[in-house]
């Protein structure tokens, strides 16, 4: 511990960990964008190995830690047995694995019981990459992209919901609002209008509510918290209606996006999400279609399409032909589906399970100490990574936020701050009672001696 405090890089390590990826975009097909892209690979594994090193030692148990370790260590590493087992391509295996992997170190190298200093720069280094990623992804994608129709794909930055989290946290939980906080938003808003998804819009409005309940940690402020979270809802709406005033050709596309939608296709679902089910039906027969698969996965990195089940529902909108030519090797669009397609039993269901049961053991041991123990020093850290990390399920809702490696990177460090912090208030929380049971202790002999004195 003594160690980092001393230690002059742990600095620069965490923002060279961090910043990099921000600025990561999507592939061309030239050798340039791939020479690009490893260049901003390589510090970023380089200052991951450095923090292993130089970080404080895990003396603690934690039995939350050791749980999503172990289903980590299932999820990446022992992927290679899968791999041997199904012999895929090894440089498509390489690059859907790589964001997990970014994940696993991500993880290990925040999960450990670091000094506050270190943990406001941890913080502070995921905040302004993740306005840098929200800045670079939107100015990138108005230069290479033309009509709103092509904008849209290539404005949303890959951790768009987990900085709006991190917002949501300081407005309805920390009640601070500041001028950049407050523009900053406005600006998430205003790329949630013009990309159209509405994926987004679900997923801000579930942040909202985890960040209202996390804020109502008694039944006295129950009312101030839906009195908050009505605010903010206002607040939202409100940023909403003025971006739409300023941009009404967009307005008119999501008039346009809605009406189609509930025209769909003849079985009342609009097409995207007809190839979406389409895309997870054919990895889950593909998966169950031998016992090896089923167990173990068909492995990162394997090519999978459309269930041809889904074909007669796309008539007038897909052609047979362009059916039957979608294929994919990249991590799927629905985050959930893909890891029992790439893991199977054994090794796939093991990482979003202890996801889900990290983020609701932490949820409550938040509300718990916020009730009884509001002025914590563990306690923000823990309810802006609570947040973070619960913009992964929330974006896993129109994708898989694990297909790009910054997101990769930023969730696994917000879920290592998620399960270090809720590892250091356990362990206060047992101090204390050891404490407490301690004093007890010698209360009572004092009382024996007392009574045993002539």
């Amino acid at each position: 511990m003594r160690r980092m405090a001393t230690n002059p890089f742990a600095r620069p390590w965490i923002w060279l960990f961090v910043l990099p990826l921000a600025m990561d975009y999507k592939a061309a097909t030239t050798n340039d964008s791939h020479a690009a892209q490893i260049a901003l690979i390589v510090p970023v594994l380089l200052a991951g190995a450095a923090l292993l090193l130089i970080g404080p030692r895990v003396r603690d148990r934690s039995a939350l830690r050791t749980c999503v370790s172990v289903s980590l260590v299932l999820a990446v590493p022992a992927s290679v047995l899968t791999q041997w087992l199904q012999e895929n391509s090894l440089g498509q295996y390489v690059r859907v694995l790589l964001p997990f992997v970014l994940f696993q170190l991500g993880f290990t190298a925040a999960c450990r019981p670091w000094q506050e200093a270190r943990l406001e720069q941890f913080e502070k280094a995921l905040f302004w990459a993740n306005v840098v990623s929200l800045a670079f992804t939107c100015l990138y994608g108005l230069v290479v992209a033309g009509s709103l129709a092509e904008v849209r794909y290539r404005i949303v930055s890959v951790t768009f919901l987990a900085l709006q989290a991190v917002l949501l946290h300081e407005f309805v939980v920390a009640k601070r609002y500041t001028a950049l906080t407050l523009s900053l938003f406005m600006a998430t808003v205003v790329i949630e209008l013009l990309s159209v998804t509405r994926s987004l819009l679900i997923g801000t409005a579930l942040l909202l509510a985890l960040a209202s309940w996390m804020s109502a940690a008694g039944t006295p402020r129950r009312a101030h918290a839906g009195l908050r979270a009505l605010v903010a809802a206002g607040v939202l709406a409100g940023m909403g209606l003025i971006a739409a005033a300023t941009f009404p050709d967009a307005a008119q596309h999501w008039v346009q996006r809605i009406d189609f939608a509930k025209a769909g296709t003849k079985t009342g679902e609009d097409p995207t999400t007809i190839t979406r089910l389409a895309e997870m039906r054919d990895q889950y027969d593909q998966v169950v279609s031998s016992p090896v698969s089923l167990l173990f996965g068909e492995g990162y990195g394997h090519d999978y399409g459309y269930s041809p089940a889904y074909l007669p529902d796309l008539a007038g909108q897909m052609s047979k032909k362009d059916f039957y030519a979608e294929r994919d090797w990249a991590a799927g669009h629905n985050f959930w589906v893909y890891q029992f397609f790439a893991g199977g039993i054994l090794l796939g269901l093991a990482f979003p399970l202890a996801l889900l049961y990290a983020l609701a053991r932490c949820a409550i041991t938040y509300r718990r100490w916020r009730a009884h123990v509001p002025d914590a020093p563990q306690l923000p850290v823990l309810g802006r990574a609570i947040l973070l990390t619960a913009a992964l399920p929330a974006a896993s809702i129109g994708g898989n936020p694990l297909g790009p490696r910054f997101a990769g990177l930023v969730f696994g460090v917000g879920l290592g701050l998620m399960v270090a912090m809720h590892a250091q208030l356990t362990r206060r929380a047992r101090h204390e009672t050891r404490s407490t049971a301690e004093i007890e202790s010698h209360r009572s002999n004092a009382r024996h001696i007392r009574a045993l004195a002539p």
